[in-house]
């Protein structure tokens, strides 16, 4: 059953990009990567290894392209993270000019904690609070590593950073209790 998940979940995004261009094509609507404060990773189509999702072109291209900005490069390995593909998050992140934003931080703790590396995924978000300690995605995050490294306390203190930030009905406060009360759902 698990292998039958696992390889569920990493055919999902290709599928979902194959029915996101027969929409396209069908209808003249695009897809565009998530905007504001955090980052839809379902509206944005997964690429091809090697490629990265340019939203003004509104294709898939060469993770290479100099034309493809920082910004469309961090949305698109959160992408990749949501999708299963920690390393190629990484080393889509590791293609950045400026890696030192509170998004590209909050993803790169992201996806070397789900590959196993929570110490220094926390070292990634304690980066991204020190650039927006008001920022409730990283708070969501380093709770949940702390809840995998059994430190429910610390866990607890990042729910009630983000219930001052956004109160008790947003998804990081949602998500970030319910780690805590089911821990084995992380």
């Amino acid at each position: 059953m698990r292998n039958i998940v696992s390889s569920l979940r990493h055919q999902l995004p290709f599928a979902l990009l194959g029915a996101g261009i027969a929409i396209t094509a069908l209808s003249g609507s695009t897809f565009a990567a998530g905007g504001g404060g955090g980052s839809d990773a379902a509206t944005t189509p997964a690429c091809p290894k090697g490629q990265v999702w340019d939203s003004k072109a509104k294709k898939c291209v060469k993770k290479s392209s100099s034309l493809v900005p920082d910004k469309d490069r961090t949305e698109y390995a959160y992408t990749l993270a949501k999708a299963g593909r920690y390393q190629e998050a990484l080393d889509m992140l590791d293609t950045l000019k400026n890696p030192n934003t509170k998004e590209a931080l909050n993803y790169r703790g992201y996806a070397t904690r789900k590959l196993g590396r929570t110490d220094e995924g926390i070292s990634w978000y304690k980066k991204s609070v020190a650039l927006d300690p008001k920022y409730a995605k990283v708070r969501e995050y380093l709770g949940e590593a702390y809840v995998i490294k059994g430190q429910i306390d610390l866990a607890k203190d990042q729910l009630i950073m983000i219930k001052s930030i956004c109160g008790t009905t947003c998804e990081e406060y949602r998500d970030l209790n319910e780690a805590i009360e089911k821990p084995s759902n992380i």
